[in-house]
């Protein structure tokens, strides 16, 4: 049966970007520490990454993010979702506007959804053939399908940073009950899963 998992990197005071994130500084400034497990080698990071890439059958984001991963430092063939991976299950971005262009198109099924976060899950979860959902961010998709309560797991890969600032994770949350499921230790990041309790 299809979970639908939220699924992000942050730091331990909260952040999933520095300040002034964007296409060509995609987690802000300082903040590219964020991702260091994914690319870290450790045998408990791959395994959460190959994991998660395999789980992967449609995958839902905001539009910041496709505008970081479909620009000229984003995504391309050595290099994209599941990082080296680079597993390709169709895209749901949620937006208030399709792009005008889409660097990727070649590659990568992307559908842009105007109704919300909650409508991109719905959409995502008939596409993912019976496979998993994944909400992989940014913040405020991540908060929104939370709050929408269309999220079953919750996973954190908490990484070893103070930024001080930049986009909240859970700023204005609506509270919710979480159900400890499982831990895993590297050295660049403490993997954690929540059941979420709705």
């Amino acid at each position: 049966m299809t979970s639908v998992v939220a699924d992000i990197s942050v730091s331990v005071d909260g952040f999933v970007t520095g300040p002034n994130p964007g296409p060509g500084n995609g987690l802000g400034d300082g903040a590219q520490g964020l991702h260091a497990w994914v690319f870290s080698g450790h045998e408990v990071d791959r395994a959460v990454l190959e994991e998660a890439s395999a789980a992967s059958g449609a995958v839902v984001m905001g539009r910041h993010l496709f505008d970081v991963v479909d620009g000229p430092d984003g995504w391309n063939d050595e290099m994209g979702y599941g990082a080296d991976v680079d597993a390709r299950p169709p895209f749901f971005v949620v937006t208030s506007s399709e792009p005008p262009a889409v660097r990727l198109a070649d590659s990568h099924d992307f559908t842009f959804v105007l109704e919300g976060p909650a409508a991109a899950v719905e959409l995502a979860r008939a596409a993912a053939g019976g496979r998993d959902v994944y909400v992989m961010g940014g913040g405020e998709v991540v908060r929104g399908c939370l709050d929408a309560g269309v999220v079953d797991r919750l996973v954190l890969h908490i990484s070893p940073l103070l930024l001080g600032s930049g986009a909240p994770l859970f700023d204005g949350a609506v509270p919710r009950a979480l159900v400890q499921r499982d831990v895993r230790v590297s050295p660049s990041a403490v993997h954690v899963t929540w059941e979420v309790d709705r």
